[in-house]
C-alpha cells in the first residue's frame, strides 16, 4: 500500500472514530455504571458481544467463556497485500475494583456485591477498565466497517481477572492464553500484542517506557501455626501473635539487605486471626505482595521472607510457611518496539504530549500477552489537566478535578480522552498489518 493510500487510511479511522464517538460514551458510561469484580464479570461480558454482534461481526468469528467470562473476537482483513497476513491482538481489561465510588459522576456505580469473598463490597470502575472496554470496542467498529482495505486480521481480547482473582480461585491473562490456546485460537499466532491503560494526565496526552514499564508482581501468604488455649492461661498453649509482630517488624529489614539501586516494594497488607479477645489463637494469616523491576529482585525477596518466616516462628516455638501467588511478569516494552511504534503515537496525539515515563510499581498481566507475541502497552491521559511550562501538572481550569490516581475512590476520566483511545487501537492495528510497524522480538527482560 502506498504512503498517500496510508493516509487516506489513516484520515478514514480518525472521521470514523469521531463520527461514533456519542457511542462510544454511551458504551463507556453503562460499563461505568454496572461494574463487576473479578472472575464475576457475566453481565460486563454478554454487553460486550451485544456490541460485536451490533458491530456486524458474525458470531463464529466470537467466543466466549475464557478464563472465565473473557471473551476473543476476530475481524478478518478482505485486502490483498504483499507476504502473509499477520494478526494483531488488541487486549481491553473488563473487571472492576472493591472501592465505593466518589467521582461525582451522574453515571457512577451504586453496585454492591454482597456475595464475593471477603465481602460485601461496593463495586466501582475505580482504575478504568470502563474506557478500556469501550475503546476497544469503538476501534471494533472502525476496523469492521474498514477491513475491505485491510490486510491480515485483528484478534479482540477482552480480558477479566486483570485485578487478579479471588484466592483459591484462578484467572487473568495467564489462564485466558492456556484457554485461547485449547480452542485453537492461536494457531496463527499474533505478532504483535497492544493495549491500553487510561490513568492521570492530560486528555491524549501518550505516556510510555523504554524496557521494563511496569513491575513484577505476586501475592504473598503467611501462616503462622500455634496451639490455641484460652486466654486466661496463655502458658498451655502457644501464642502466634508475638511470631506475627517479629515478622511484621523484621521483614522491613529485607531493604538493608538488596542493593539500593534495586526498585521493590514488600507490603503486608492484611492479617487475619481465627482467635478472639479471651482466646490465643491457634493460626495466623498475613497476607501481603511483592513488587519489582524484575523478577530475579521477587525470586531473592521470597527467599529472604521465607527464611525470616520460618526462623522467627520457631523462636516463638511456632511453625510458620510461605505461599507466593498470582506470580505476573513485568511488563516489558521491548526498545525495538517503542521506536517502531513512536511514529503511531505522534501522529495520534497530534499535538498533545508524547513522553517517555520512568519504569513504575504498578503491574498489569498484559505482560503476559506481550512476552509471548510482543508489541507495547500504552499510557493514555484522561484528566482534566495540563503540563505546565517547567514538567509539573497543573488542573485546565479552577473547576478541574486535577489529578487523580487509580484506585481512588474519586477516580474519574474526561470522555474526550475515549476517541483517542479508538485511534490508537485502530491506528496500531492498521500500521502493523501494514508493515510499517514491526519488531521481530518478545516483550521479556532479557530484551528490555
Amino acid at each position: 500500500m502506498s504512503q498517500h493510500d496510508l493516509a487516506s487510511l489513516y484520515d478514514a479511522i480518525d472521521n470514523a472514530a469521531r463520527d461514533i464517538n456519542d457511542s462510544v460514551v454511551e458504551w463507556r458510561h453503562h460499563v461505568h455504571q454496572y461494574p463487576e469484580l473479578s472472575n464475576r464479570e457475566s453481565e460486563t461480558a454478554a454487553y460486550i458481544v451485544e456490541r460485536l454482534n451490533e458491530i456486524g461481526i458474525d458470531e463464529r468469528e466470537i467466543t466466549t467463556g475464557l478464563a472465565g467470562h473473557g471473551v476473543v473476537a476476530f475481524i478478518r482483513g478482505r485486502a490483498e497485500g504483499e507476504g502473509s497476513a499477520r494478526t494483531v491482538l488488541l487486549r481491553a481489561d473488563i473487571d472492576a475494583l472493591p472501592v465505593k465510588e466518589n467521582s461525582g459522576e451522574d453515571f457512577a456505580s451504586e453496585q454492591v456485591d454482597s456475595d464475593y469473598p471477603g465481602g460485601p463490597f461496593p463495586i466501582a470502575h475505580a482504575c478504568g477498565h470502563d474506557t478500556h472496554v469501550a475503546m476497544l470496542l469503538g476501534a471494533a467498529k472502525v476496523l469492521f466497517d474498514l477491513r475491505d482495505a485491510i490486510h491480515g486480521d485483528i484478534m479482540l481480547v477482552f480480558q477479566p481477572a486483570e485485578e487478579g482473582p479471588p484466592l483459591g480461585e484462578d484467572g487473568g491473562a495467564d489462564l485466558m492464553i492456556q484457554d485461547m490456546e485449547e480452542q485453537g485460537l492461536l494457531d496463527a499466532a499474533p505478532s504483535m500484542a497492544f493495549g491500553i491503560h487510561i490513568g492521570p494526565g492530560p486528555v491524549g496526552f501518550i505516556g510510555y517506557g523504554r524496557g521494563i514499564q511496569n513491575a513484577a508482581s505476586e501475592t504473598v501468604k503467611i501462616t503462622v501455626t500455634g496451639e490455641q488455649v484460652h486466654g486466661s492461661t496463655p502458658w498451655q498453649g502457644i501464642d502466634p501473635m508475638p511470631a506475627v509482630g517479629d515478622i511484621l517488624s523484621n521483614i522491613g529489614q529485607i531493604y538493608r539487605q538488596i542493593d539500593v539501586k534495586e526498585r521493590f516494594t514488600v507490603s503486608l497488607g492484611h492479617v487475619v486471626d481465627q482467635g478472639r479477645f479471651n482466646i490465643v489463637g491457634n493460626q495466623v494469616e498475613i497476607w501481603g505482595t511483592v513488587r519489582s523491576l524484575t523478577t530475579e529482585v521477587v525470586e531473592d525477596i521470597n527467599e529472604r521472607i521465607a527464611r525470616y518466616v520460618e526462623h522467627l516462628a520457631a523462636a516463638h516455638g511456632c511453625t510458620g510457611t510461605v505461599e507466593f501467588f498470582d506470580q505476573v511478569p513485568p511488563v516489558v516494552n521491548a526498545p525495538e518496539w517503542i521506536d517502531a511504534i513512536l511514529p503511531t503515537y505522534e501522529r495520534v496525539a497530534g499535538d498533545n504530549p508524547v513522553v517517555q515515563l520512568p519504569a513504575a510499581m504498578g503491574y498489569d498481566d498484559v505482560s503476559e500477552f506481550i512476552a509471548r507475541f510482543g508489541g507495547v502497552y500504552a499510557l493514555l491521559g484522561g484528566q482534566d489537566v495540563r503540563l505546565g511550562a517547567d514538567g509539573t501538572i497543573e488542573k485546565t481550569s479552577e473547576d478541574s478535578r486535577g489529578l487523580v490516581p487509580n484506585h481512588s475512590p474519586k477516580f474519574y476520566v474526561n470522555d474526550d480522552a475515549l476517541v483517542y483511545g479508538v485511534r490508537l487501537h485502530a491506528h496500531v492495528a492498521v500500521d502493523h498489518l501494514m508493515g510499517e510497524l514491526n519488531a521481530e522480538v518478545e516483550g521479556t527482560e532479557d530484551n528490555a
